[in-house]
């Protein structure tokens, strides 16, 4: 006992001073900071033995999780297996896709019909009654752990649900509640607000405040059941970070901070990104460090990584451990869409300059929309692009309304008058499989498997850690049947939050169907990249001319290893390489090259060529 006491004060005492000093500035309360320091050390008594033991390990091994071999996987819990007891029993499928970070979408407690997708907590600390109990979700954590995975599990900072016990007592006048939001008794500081305050969610929950019926006004940046809390208030962060606390003491190896930009308001700002901002995302870092040291912090933060870049902090004072590189994932679908490589690769010119200590995680989809948050500044200086009207243009494509197109989505928040609709739709029926099977037709089969490999290869191909939406990995379709669900039709995300098709994935060794191409296809990418060093987080990494603007090269290094990426965006067959010569060998295939300065690419292909062990290095490539 009197080691575990040691390990606690030793770790508290490396960032007492910077706390109290970050937590003093912001709040000026001596008697809640010593409550807080308090509560972090119970939190601690309440951790066991093999958290503990976690955390000491990876605490021996801080860039653990900077493996090249790390694979993620997000799910519904609801959608996959049922519950969570049925997400134990599929741990064995889940191994099989090679996954060892599992991501389950929000779970915990939250009105049926204004949940936002499980994004209005009423309980923090309760599993949603048809998922099954905190103890299920604890059980699951230590069977992860036991098989290698880490779990990932959202909480949900900006808000509460309208029914969470802080908010009733709120509603009710209870003393020290209605502090935790920001109420207000008529709209004269609403209005002041709402005129630098930009609105989430324009068309379908218009404005940043909604009238109670009693005539209180409480701010909803989001949906008008989901109340934003104070953190001016440090009862509010106190009380959010001992949740989340628990929530690491569950088990739980990752947690997403959602909408960590917005959690703190100011009269006069567009309350995004200030800096108080970041002061909280230090303290919750230096807590987990005090407290789990084994458990990460991954931000939501859908901006450009140039611009997200603040929320990794500094070397001396890091804030996430990891961030989403959310407008790589909407230029991908840019690029597919235009068949043109040029924004894609400034991006990628972008996040390559990046230092090698921020990690991001890349995918192609996720539970959300995809949002056109491009770089219309330089689409509009370059090519005299308007913004308008290449929204619509997207938006036409991936809902197969543009003539050629076999891609089939649906939009989002559509607001005709601005164009800004996001798009809808599973990874498979965006790249044509949907229409092609529907059809019968099978050259258009082959070409849309070629497609959905293809981007999940320049997934892989980038640096960070991979994660894969679950149903990806057969090529699962649209599912259209929310529309006959009261409680879904009005969220067109939902038609890619279908059931997972575990008749479809009985087809995942079988060579002659599409779910066991795209399948056993993925695990040969994923294997390829746990296996070659050039996919080290450390490796150098660059982009160069192809000399095909349909066609990105991206090229990686380490040590006397090279790895030159090509990719092909048209639907064309495309010659196309880098100034290279000496033996390479294209990985997926085994195709050997004398040199590489213009090789054949299949329509929607891509070539992953790596230069033979012991060859010498070129000179000048970067």
């Amino acid at each position: 006992m009197k080691y575990a006491k040691t390990e606690f004060t030793t770790r508290l005492a490396r960032h007492y001073d910077e706390l109290k000093w970050l937590y003093m500035e912001l709040y000026q309360d001596e008697e809640a900071f010593d409550y807080f320091t308090k509560m972090l050390r119970r939190c601690w008594d309440q951790r066991k033995k093999a958290l503990r033991d976690q955390d000491k390990l990876r605490e021996a091994d801080p860039g653990w999780y900077r493996r090249r071999d790390l694979l993620g996987m997000m799910l519904y819990v609801s959608a996959f297996a049922g519950d969570l007891n049925g997400v134990k029993k599929k741990l064995s499928y889940i191994k099989e896709c090679g996954v060892n970070y599992l991501h389950l979408m929000p779970l915990l407690e939250s009105p049926k019909g204004r949940s936002d997708g499980g994004y209005a907590v009423s309980d923090f600390r309760t599993v949603q009654p048809e998922l099954g109990t905190m103890d299920d979700l604890e059980k699951l954590a230590d069977a992860c752990r036991k098989a290698g995975i880490s779990l990932c599990l959202d909480f949900v900072m900006n808000h509460t649900s309208e029914d969470h016990e802080w908010a009733k007592k709120a509603r009710a006048g209870e003393p020290g509640y209605r502090e935790r939001y920001f109420f207000y008794n008529s709209w004269d500081i609403p209005r002041e607000f709402e005129k630098t305050v930009p609105q989430v969610f324009p068309t379908t929950a218009p404005g940043s405040f909604t009238q109670l019926e009693d005539g209180q006004i409480v701010m909803t940046n989001f949906y008008p059941y989901q109340w934003d809390l104070n953190y001016a208030n440090p009862t509010v962060f106190n009380d959010m970070t001992e949740n989340l606390l628990f929530l690491t003491n569950r088990g739980i190896d990752v947690i997403r901070l959602d909408a960590i930009p917005y959690i703190w308001k100011e009269l006069g700002t567009d309350c995004r990104n200030l800096p108080q901002v970041h002061t909280l995302a230090r303290m919750l870092r230096m807590v987990c460090e005090i407290v789990c040291p084994s458990v990460l912090l991954l931000g939501e933060v859908v901006m450009e990584p140039a611009k997200v870049a603040p929320y990794f902090g500094t070397p001396e004072k890091p804030e996430c451990h990891m961030l989403y590189n959310v407008t790589t994932m909407a230029t991908t679908w840019h690029t597919l869409a235009t068949k043109d490589t040029s924004l894609l690769k400034r991006q990628m010119e972008i996040v390559c300059s990046l230092p090698k200590d921020f990690l991001f995680l890349n995918y192609l989809r996720c539970h959300d929309d995809i949002g056109w948050g491009l770089d219309y500044p330089w689409l509009r200086d370059r090519f005299g692009i308007d913004e308008v009207a290449h929204k619509r243009y997207l938006n036409n494509w991936f809902t197969g309304k543009f003539p050629g197109s076999d891609a089939r989505g649906e939009l989002y928040n559509d607001d005709p008058r601005l164009g800004d609709a996001r798009l809808c739709g599973t990874t498979a029926s965006l790249c044509g499989l949907e229409a092609a099977d529907f059809e019968g037709d099978l050259f258009k089969l082959e070409r849309a498997v070629s497609c959905d490999l293809t981007l999940h290869a320049w997934m892989l191909s980038q640096s960070g850690i991979p994660v894969i939406y679950s149903g990806d990995e057969i090529g699962q379709l649209n599912d259209y049947t929310y529309h006959n669900d009261p409680d879904k039709r009005e969220d067109s995300r939902y038609i890619h939050r279908g059931a997972f098709q575990w008749g479809l994935s009985e087809c995942r060794s079988d060579p002659d169907s599409y779910q066991g191409r795209l399948f056993q296809g993925l695990r040969r990418l994923e294997e390829l990249r746990a296996g070659e060093p050039c996919f080290d987080a450390g490796a150098d990494v660059w982009v160069e001319d192809s000399g095909d603007s349909r066609v990105l090269a991206l090229c990686r290094r380490s040590g006397g290893r090279e790895l030159v990426c090509l990719f092909n965006f048209s639907s064309s067959f495309v010659h196309a390489g880098v100034d290279r010569e000496g033996g390479y060998t294209e990985l997926m295939y085994g195709t050997q090259y004398s040199d590489i300065r213009s090789i054949q690419l299949w329509p929607n292909g891509f070539a992953w060529l790596l230069r033979d062990a012991g060859a010498p290095a070129e000179e000048g490539a970067l």
